[in-house]
C-alpha cells in the first residue's frame, strides 16, 4: 500500500488510471472533490469502463448501476472458495451483451467504496475471473476503488457476520482475499473545497480519528441550541429515517392552506429502492425544500442541496424562492435515469442504455434529512442531533455538512460515546499509511511496467496454445477412427508451433523488456518499433501456416456421441476466437504501431469481432495454399471414379466437403421429420465412408461402412439421389 502527500492528488490520481493497470484507492475527507474527479474520468478517459455502487441511490448519483444488478449477485453473502449463483440458483446466467462488457473491460470504478462488504468485492472478483483471466485478481481489470472509510459503514447483520468472520477479519472492502492478492495505492486527497476555516478542518478531523479532546468536545457543545425551533433556512440532521420524515410531517401539517400531490411518472424498469425522490411528494406555500438535482440549463439557478422556501403551487410548477439568495425559481418536473451497460454495435464502444425514468420535481421537505442522504451535500448551516448515532462515521459525516462552525448547531451536547470509529479501519489506514512510500516519484516506472506488459499480452499465445492443445486430444482420443489423416497432420504440426511460435515467445518478451528498460523514451523507440513491427509480421505469418491451416480444414469435425460433439464445437469456438484476436492484434500492429490507448481500443474491437469470424488474409511473402476451385474438383471426382481409386471400407478424412455436408444437412431433415437423434439415421462414420466412396447403386452403397441391409432399404434412394446429383454436377462426362 503506498501513500500520496503531495498537492496534485487528483493529477496523479489521473496519471494512474489513465497510464497504468495499478488498482487505485481514492480517499480523503469530504469535500476533497472526489466526486468532481469521478465525473472528469467518466467524460474524458479513453479506457472502456464500468461504474458501480452498493446501493440504488448512490448509483444514480454516480451515474451508475448497482453492484449487484450489474453482477447479478445475490443479496446473500458470498463465502471464499464458493461460486457465486444467482435467483432460483442459476449459476451466471449472464446475456451475450453482459458476457462482452466484461471481456472487454478496462477499468471498473467502485464508488462509495466503504459500504462495500469483503465478501461482495470477492463475489464480484469470482464472476470477473469466469468471464477473464481466471488465475489474476479480478479477472486483470484495473480497480479505482472511491470512498472515505471514515464515513459510512458496510451493512452486516449479526447472522451475516457468524458466517463470515470464520473468512474475514473485517467486514470493510480491505478484507476482500482478492483485494489482498493485488497491489493497489492508496491516493488521500488533502486540499479541502467545503471547509476555508483551518481550524474547523482541524476539528473535524479529530472527529474523523476518533480523537476529541476535552477542550473539543467543550468547544462542540458550545454550539447547543438555545431555543427550541430553529430558524428558517437551517436544516436538521438526524440519525434516523422515522425522525426526519415525522418531524418533516409535523412542520407541514403546521403551516396553512390546502396541500397539493405531486405524483412521480416512472417508464421502463425504475427499481423502487432507487427512487431518487419521493413517489408521491406532499408541498404547501411556505414549507422548506431541498433541491435533489443540478440546474443543467445555463442559468445553473440551483444544485443538489440548496435550501428554498415554497410560494407558489400548481398542477404543473412549484415556484420556490432560494434561502440563500432570494431567486424566486419555477421549477417543473425532472428526469433520472436507470441505465444498463450496452455494447454500441456501430462504436463498439461501452455506453449507458436508459432502462427507466423517473419522473419527479427535483425537491424533497427538508426541515429534516437524515445523515445517511446528506452524504454530498454541503449546507451553510445546519441544526445536528448526533446522541442517537448507531454506526461509525456517523457523527463526521453529519457535522462535515457544514461550511462553517457558526453555522453548526447541536440539539444537545455531545457525548464522546456517540463518536463511534472502527478500530480495524484506524488500524487499517494507521498501518498501511505510515509504511506506504509516496508514488509520485515511481508513476514513470508503473507506466513502463503497464507499457511493457501490454507487449508482453500482445505476443502470449498461452491462451491459443491452450485450446489449440485441447483440440488435439479430442481428436486423439475420440475422433481418430474417423480422421485419421487430419489428426496426422495436427501431430505433424504440434511440434513446429511449439518450436517456431509457442517457445519463440517469450525469449521475444524478454528481449522487449530489456530495450523498454534501458530506453529513456520507450514509447518512441526506433528499435523498439522495429523489432514490434517484425515480430507482428513473423508471428502472424507462422500462426496462419501453421494453425490457420488446419482451422480451416476443421469445419468437417463432426461426432455422434452428444457429449464429444458439445465439447468439440466448444473448443473449435474457443481456439477460432483466440487465434482471430491473436491474429488480428499482431497484424494492426504491425500496420499501425504499437500505443497502449490504441492497443486497448483494437482489443476490445477485435475481441467483439471474433464472435462473426476473422477472414484470412495471407501476409507478405508467404505463399497462399490455393484453393481447390469447381473445375479442378470435377476433375478431381471425374479420376477417381474413372481410375477406380475410391476405397468403399476407407476409414480416412472427408474427401468431398461439399458432398458431406449435403449428406449432413440431409441426416439432419430426416432426423427431424422422423423425431429421432441424427446418430440414430446414420453415424458420423457412415457419412463419411459414403462421401469417400461416391456409390452409385444399392450393393455399393451396402458395402459402405454403417450401412447395412435396412438402412439401405429405408434411406438408400434418398442418398443414391444426393450422390448421383453431386457426380453429375462435377463428373462433366
Amino acid at each position: 500500500m503506498e501513500k500520496v502527500v503531495s498537492n496534485a492528488e487528483l493529477e496523479l490520481a489521473w496519471q494512474l488510471v489513465e497510464g497504468t493497470g495499478i488498482n487505485v484507492f481514492l480517499t480523503g475527507r469530504a469535500g476533497t472533490g472526489k466526486t468532481t474527479f469521478l465525473r472528469r474520468l467518466k467524460a474524458r478517459l479513453p479506457k472502456r469502463m464500468v461504474v458501480v455502487a452498493p446501493t440504488g441511490v448512490a448509483a444514480i448519483n454516480a451515474e451508475g448501476v448497482t453492484i449487484h444488478s450489474f453482477f447479478q449477485l445475490p443479496l446473500s453473502p458470498f463465502v471464499p472458495g464458493g461460486t457465486v449463483r444467482s435467483a432460483g440458483e442459476r449459476k451466471y446466467q449472464f446475456s451475450k451483451q453482459k458476457k462482452n462488457i466484461i471481456r472487454t473491460l478496462d477499468l471498473l470504478v467502485i464508488d462509495e467504496i466503504s459500504m462495500v462488504r469483503a465478501d461482495l468485492l470477492d463475489a464480484v472478483d469470482d464472476v470477473l475471473r469466469r468471464y477473464r483471466d481466471s488465475s489474476r485478481p479480478f479477472g486483470g481489470v484495473q480497480l479505482l476503488m472511491i470512498g472515505d472509510l471514515q464515513q459510512l459503514a458496510p451493512v452486516v447483520k449479526e447472522d451475516e457476520w457468524a458466517m463470515l468472520r470464520e473468512y474475514y477479519d473485517t467486514p470493510f472492502f480491505f478484507g476482500s482475499r482478492a483485494l489482498q492478492q493485488t497491489r493497489h495505492v492508496t491516493i488521500e486527497l488533502q486540499h479541502v473545497y467545503r471547509q476555508t476555516d483551518q481550524s474547523f478542518v482541524e476539528l473535524l478531523n479529530k472527529v474523523r480519528a476518533g480523537s476529541l479532546t476535552p477542550a473539543d468536545i467543550g468547544r462542540l457543545n458550545a454550539r447547543v441550541a438555545r431555543t427550541g425551533e430553529p430558524e428558517e433556512g437551517v436544516i436538521r440532521l438526524t440519525t434516523h429515517n422515522r425522525v426526519a420524515d415525522s418531524y418533516n410531517e409535523r412542520r407541514l401539517q403546521a403551516l396553512p392552506g390546502a396541500p397539493h400531490h405531486y405524483r412521480a411518472s416512472i417508464d421502463g424498469v425504475f427499481p423502487e429502492t432507487s427512487y431518487p425522490a419521493d413517489e408521491t411528494l406532499t408541498l404547501k406555500v411556505g414549507c422548506q425544500v431541498m433541491f435533489l438535482k443540478n440546474d443543467t440549463s445555463l442559468e445553473h439557478r440551483f444544485f443538489n442541496g440548496k435550501l428554498a422556501r415554497v410560494t407558489g403551487l400548481t398542477d404543473e410548477e412549484v415556484t420556490v424562492v432560494g434561502l440563500d439568495d432570494g431567486q424566486s425559481i419555477k421549477v417543473a418536473a425532472m428526469e433520472w435515469t436507470n441505465a444498463r451497460y450496452v455494447i454500441d454495435k456501430e462504436t463498439r464502444e461501452i455506453r449507458e442504455e436508459v432502462d427507466g425514468i423517473f419522473r419527479q420535481l427535483p425537491l424533497r421537505l427538508a426541515w429534516a434529512i437524515t445523515i445517511h442522504k446528506s452524504q454530498g451535500l454541503t449546507f451553510d448551516r445546519a441544526v445536528v442531533d448526533v446522541n442517537a448515532a448507531f454506526a461509525a462515521g456517523q457523527v463526521y459525516v453529519a457535522l462535515s455538512r457544514c461550511r462553517t462552525l457558526e453555522g453548526l448547531t447541536l440539539t444537545e451536547p455531545l457525548r464522546p460515546d456517540c463518536v463511534i470509529t472502527d478500530s480495524a479501519v484506524g488500524r487499517y489506514m494507521d498501518v498501511e499509511l505510515s509504511e506506504a512510500r509516496t508514488v509520485e516519484g515511481r508513476l514513470g516506472d508503473l507506466k513502463r511496467e503497464y507499457y511493457l506488459f501490454l507487449v508482453c499480452e500482445l505476443f502470449d499465445f498461452q491462451p491459443v496454445r491452450w485450446a489449440w492443445q485441447k483440440l488435439l486430444r479430442l481428436v486423439d482420443e475420440h475422433l481418430y477412427r474417423n480422421y485419421p489423416r487430419l489428426l496426422a497432420r495436427y501431430k505433424e504440426a504440434a511440434p513446429k508451433l511449439d518450436e517456431e511460435v509457442f517457445n519463440v515467445a517469450p525469449r521475444f518478451c524478454q528481449q522487449c523488456a530489456a530495450i523498454v528498460s534501458a530506453s529513456g523514451d520507450y514509447e518512441n523507440d526506433t528499435l523498439l518499433r522495429e523489432r514490434l513491427h517484425k515480430a507482428c509480421v513473423y508471428f502472424e505469418g507462422k500462426m496462419a501456416s501453421l494453425l490457420g491451416t488446419l482451422l480451416a480444414e476443421a469445419k468437417t469435425l463432426e461426432s455422434d456421441n452428444k457429449k464429444v460433439a458439445e465439447q468439440l464445437t466448444e473448443t473449435l469456438d474457443n481456439l477460432r476466437q483466440t487465434y482471430g484476436l491473436k491474429v488480428s492484434l499482431l497484424r494492426y500492429v504491425a500496420q499501425n504501431g504499437f500505443t497502449v490507448s490504441s492497443y486497448l481500443k483494437q482489443e476490445a474491437r477485435f475481441t467483439l469481432d471474433g464472435e462473426m469470424g476473422v477472414k484470412e488474409k495471407s501476409p507478405k511473402g508467404r505463399k497462399k495454399e490455393p484453393k481447390e476451385t469447381a473445375t479442378m474438383q470435377k476433375k478431381r471426382v471425374r479420376n477417381a471414379l474413372r481410375e477406380g481409386v475410391v476405397n468403399v471400407e476407407s476409414e480416412s478424412d472427408v474427401a468431398y466437403p461439399e458432398l458431406f455436408e449435403t449428406l449432413r444437412r440431409w441426416r439432419g431433415e430426416v432426423a427431424f421429420r422422423e423425431r429421432k437423434s441424427a446418430y440414430m439415421i446414420l453415424s458420423n462414420a457412415a457419412l463419411i465412408a459414403i462421401t469417400n466412396a461416391l456409390p452409385t447403386n444399392a450393393a455399393a452403397l451396402k458395402r459402405a461402412k454403417g450401412m447395412g441391409a435396412a438402412k439401405v432399404a429405408r434411406y438408400g434412394e434418398e442418398i443414391l439421389a444426393i450422390v448421383r446429383d453431386y457426380i453429375a454436377e462435377n463428373a462433366d462426362w
